[in-house]
C-alpha cells in the first residue's frame, strides 16, 4: 500500500486500516474544503494567483511522491481536496491507482481518467508514470486556467486520438 509511507503537508494523511468479518475500512486525514473540482464548479474558472496558488501546492505533492519513488496514475480535480482553512491547502488522494518504482518495472496498464490521461498511456505500451503524472498536473492547470477540458468531451474515442496525436 504506497499511500501509507507519505508524510507530506499536501497528501491526504492515512491514519489506519480497520478489519471486520464482513467490511474493510481505510481511515484517511478529513479534508473539510472538499474537492477542487467542486471549487471550480462553482466559479467556472481560477484568475492566475489563485490557479497557482492551488497549482504549487499540487506538484509540491507530486514531487514528494515522485522523490518516495510513487507515481500517483489518476490526479486529476476530483482526486485533489482541499483542507477547511481560509488558504486552503490541497490534499492528494485516492492512491488506489499507484505504482511503487522501487521495483525498476515501468507501469504498461491504461489506468487513469481519460480527460487527465497522458498520450503515452493511451497507447498500451510501457511508460513512465512520473511523466504520466506531470501531464495530468498539466492537464489540471488547464481546467483550473480556462474552466474546460483540453481536448472537449473526455470519453469520446476521438478526443483520445487528438490526446495520442501529441506524442507524435
Amino acid at each position: 500500500m504506497n499511500h501509507r509511507s507519505l508524510k507530506h503537508p499536501n497528501i491526504v494523511r492515512f491514519k489506519e486500516v480497520l478489519l471486520t468479518p464482513t467490511h474493510l475500512a481505510i481511515v484517511m486525514e478529513y479534508a473539510a474544503g472538499g474537492e477542487l473540482f467542486h471549487r471550480i464548479c462553482s466559479v467556472g474558472r481560477f484568475n492566475e494567483d489563485e490557479a497557482r496558488f492551488f497549482f504549487q501546492q499540487l506538484i509540491s505533492g507530486v514531487s514528494y511522491c515522485h522523490s518516495m519513488q510513487i507515481c500517483h496514475r489518476d490526479l486529476k480535480l476530483e482526486n485533489t481536496l482541499l483542507d477547511g482553512s481560509t488558504a486552503p491547502r490541497v490534499k492528494i488522494c485516492d492512491f488506489g491507482y499507484s505504482k511503487s518504482e522501487v521495483f525498476h518495472s515501468q507501469p504498461k496498464s491504461t489506468v487513469g481518467t481519460p480527460a487527465y490521461v497522458a498520450p503515452e498511456v493511451l497507447t498500451r505500451k510501457e511508460y513512465d508514470g512520473k511523466l504520466a503524472d506531470i501531464w495530468s498536473c498539466g492537464v489540471t492547470l488547464y481546467v483550473m486556467l480556462t474552466g474546460a477540458y483540453p481536448f472537449e468531451d473526455p470519453s469520446d474515442p476521438k478526443n483520445f486520438r487528438k490526446t495520442i496525436a501529441v506524442s507524435n
